[in-house]
């Protein structure tokens, strides 16, 4: 290590502010965000500090890091970090990652991350130039992943959209009806070459009121389910042996968490572009952008029944997966099931509606998919380099060499 680099303790150089109390901020579209102990949760009118800083979970089994920019809002289960000392603050996030502070324990029934236990903690310090240095090669880095999740998020409410006026609120049947959509008229989002594709009158059913010659049907109409093989836990590692797998917990990144030689009787390979759900806890309908893995238990994924109709399949799934989780009554934690999933009954339109949906909105999945693929990929490049570069172990001329060398 360079000797211009000093060692130090937390202690000396950060201070751990409790955040506050906050009520409303899950209902309030305000322009700062809030931050809970296991990441951002809501946003509020009112900034409790100054951004750029850092946000450290207090409390609970998982307790995140986050940077942000703005000003922001942290609650009472959790930390913002303030600098005694002259540090650049997305190194300072950087640091805190590496060194893991969020797994720093103290020991009591419900997990939780202590002043005294951080501030005796060592680290060691670069100079503020190389501070710097170190931010902008890994800040860049999650500054492309972040400009990548939101052109996914714009495709993907672009699709969301046109499913909720074709498949939900019946927009095209109901323009032709009310006679503002005429043969030979374009309107936005419906061209003119549509225009026989949708009836003009609705029609009852069981699930209310829906387009002349379309039906109401089980999800298994559309869509196959896969569920996760049981994994023995006890073969899982963390150095790549194997085939990486995915559990519940690993879908929120949507990257597998371990690796097993196992190989499973029942085992399923997520592939790229696999609608993916976790069964407990939260049911999204994840788009799967990573490599193949295993699927753990309590995972399944809905394979559509025609390979080029997943943004109808993932689109008609999730109100009802939105569903069960609003009507779950379980006291701990929340659970779907195949019975849930028998359940599930959908409008199911004519063969040339579905297609044309298709070739509007598949592009956009398809491309979401690559997306997340070069995320990944950005995201194991600044995996690999983060704790070279906090620890010192690789200088900034050599990390330069080492992105150029990778495009």
């Amino acid at each position: 290590m360079a000797s211009e680099w000093r060692s130090s303790t937390w202690g000396d150089e950060v201070c751990l502010e409790y955040g506050k109390a906050l009520r409303g901020y899950s209902q309030t579209h305000g322009k700062y965000r809030v931050f809970g102990s296991n990441g951002p949760i809501g946003w509020t009118n009112d900034a409790l500090t100054q951004g750029p800083g850092v946000i450290l979970g207090r409390k609970g089994a998982y307790r995140g890091v986050e940077y942000c920019r703005d000003p922001f809002w942290v609650i009472d289960t959790a930390y913002y970090i303030v600098p005694k000392t002259d540090l650049d603050m997305r190194w300072l996030y950087y640091a805190v990652k590496h060194y893991k502070l969020g797994e720093v324990d103290d020991g009591s029934p419900i997990p939780s991350t202590t002043r005294s236990a951080v501030y005796m903690l060592e680290l060691d310090v670069p100079p503020k130039h190389e501070q710097r240095a170190i931010a902008h090669i890994l800040g860049t880095l999650d500054d492309k992943i972040e400009l990548n999740r939101k052109q996914n998020e714009t495709l993907e409410a672009m699709a969301r959209t046109l499913f909720k006026a074709w498949f939900v609120d019946f927009e095209p049947v109901r323009a032709k009806m009310e006679g503002r959509w005429q043969r030979g008229q374009s309107l936005p989002g419906l061209p003119a070459h549509l225009y026989d594709l949708f009836p003009d009158r609705l029609v009852e059913s069981e699930l209310g009121e829906i387009p002349e010659g379309w039906r109401v049907g089980s999800v298994y109409e559309v869509a196959s389910v896969r569920y996760g093989a049981p994994f023995a836990s006890s073969k899982f590692n963390s150095e790549g042996k194997g085939r990486p797998l995915v559990r519940i917990r690993d879908l929120r990144n949507e990257r597998p968490g371990v690796w097993t030689e196992e190989v499973h009787p029942k085992g399923y390979l997520i592939q790229p572009g696999d609608i993916v759900v976790g069964m407990d806890g939260e049911f999204r309908a994840y788009l799967w952008g990573g490599e193949p893995a295993w699927m753990n238990q309590r995972i399944c994924v809905f394979h559509p029944k025609n390979p080029h109709c997943a943004a109808f399949v993932r689109n008609a799934i999730k109100p009802h997966l939105a569903r069960v989780e609003a009507t779950e009554v379980a006291t701990t934690v929340i659970h779907l099931g195949k019975g849930d999933i028998d359940e599930f009954r959908i409008v199911i339109p004519r063969d040339n509606v579905a297609r044309e949906f298709e070739k509007l909105c598949q592009p956009n999945f398809d491309q979401i998919v690559l997306t997340k693929q070069q995320s990944s990929k950005l995201a194991q490049l600044r995996d690999t380099l983060l704790p070279k570069l906090i620890s010192g172990e690789l200088r900034i001329a050599d990390a330069e060499a080492f992105l150029k060398g990778r495009g």
